[in-house]
């Protein structure tokens, strides 16, 4: 039987990323479906702050710190909140960074980083929660992705790369995890309204010289969701159990174009990163 908003109810569900942007909005969101929720941050002082306002709010949420590119420390979080709650029944992965630029702007560190995080910090939670998920017989993982693991991104290959293999590894992990009783989805945001959008926020990082105006001035032409309203439509596509889950749902347009008429996207992003190029030429930005 599919599952409703509701099955959120007294579940424990882990989010990472939870500090600020999409993780804090899944975190409230979650809680006020009655879930306890464990936010989980680098950035302690935030995700405590989170907490506190969940917890103030009538809700049931813990802070802790993690950085998911530390697989040993992914794994003692998962071991410890089993042994203190018992199970986990949801774990998020949405820690991510932003960096974007022209391929040619691309130092090996750059690389380096965005697939550590992006990358190698969703692999590290899928490997530390699933083997819990399947003894327990049930839990649902979703790894959060983006539209441009789903299209071509030109100015943003690093993010790109990294969340189209998170897409492919939820794809395939979501074929395996059924045997089990386990669910995996993925979410691919369009343009959501976060600290990314300012230049890729804290821990991200635009390559070239573009002012967080100009960056937000782009976003902007995209109709960026809030990100409180984007955590109720992901949250009631993942209790329905969906596979890929596109917030706000008029990006599905751009997928199916993707798959249908890929050198008409092509087109569309040439264009598009044109006259991003041009813009802030005009600006003497480039």
């Amino acid at each position: 039987m599919m599952k409703t908003r509701h099955s959120f109810k007294n579940a424990i569900a882990l989010v990472t990323g939870a500090a600020s942007g999409i993780g804090c909005a899944l975190a409230q969101e979650l809680a006020r479906e009655g879930a306890h929720v464990i936010v989980a941050d680098i950035q302690l002082a935030l995700a405590e702050s989170v907490a506190a306002g969940i917890n103030h709010a009538g809700g049931s949420a813990e802070a802790v710190n993690l950085d998911v590119t530390d697989a040993l420390a992914f794994a003692e979080l998962v071991k410890r909140v089993k042994e203190e709650r018992g199970r986990i029944d949801y774990l998020f992965n949405n820690a991510g960074i932003w960096i974007s630029g022209g391929i040619k702007d691309y130092a090996l560190a750059d690389w380096q980083k965005i697939i550590a995080i992006n990358l190698m910090g969703v692999i590290n939670g899928v490997q530390a929660v699933y083997p819990l998920m399947i003894a327990q017989g049930f839990g649902h993982i979703v790894n959060v992705a983006s539209m441009a693991g789903l299209t071509p991104s030109a100015g943003m290959a690093g993010y790109s790369a990294t969340k189209h293999a998170v897409v492919a590894l939820s794809q395939s992990l979501r074929v395996e995890a059924a045997f089990h009783g386990v669910d995996v989805s993925v979410l691919c945001p369009g343009a959501i309204r976060t600290p990314l959008l300012k230049n890729g926020g804290t821990y991200g990082k635009q390559l070239g010289a573009t002012t967080d105006a100009q960056a937000l001035a782009d976003w902007e032409k995209m109709r960026p969701m809030d990100a409180d309203i984007f955590a109720r439509k992901a949250l009631e596509a993942v209790a329905k159990k969906r596979v890929i889950i596109i917030v706000p749902g008029w990006y599905k347009l751009l997928w199916w174009l993707a798959r249908l008429a890929p050198q008409l996207i092509l087109k569309g992003s040439s264009t598009q990163y044109k006259e991003q190029h041009l813009d802030r030429e005009k600006m003497g930005q480039g």
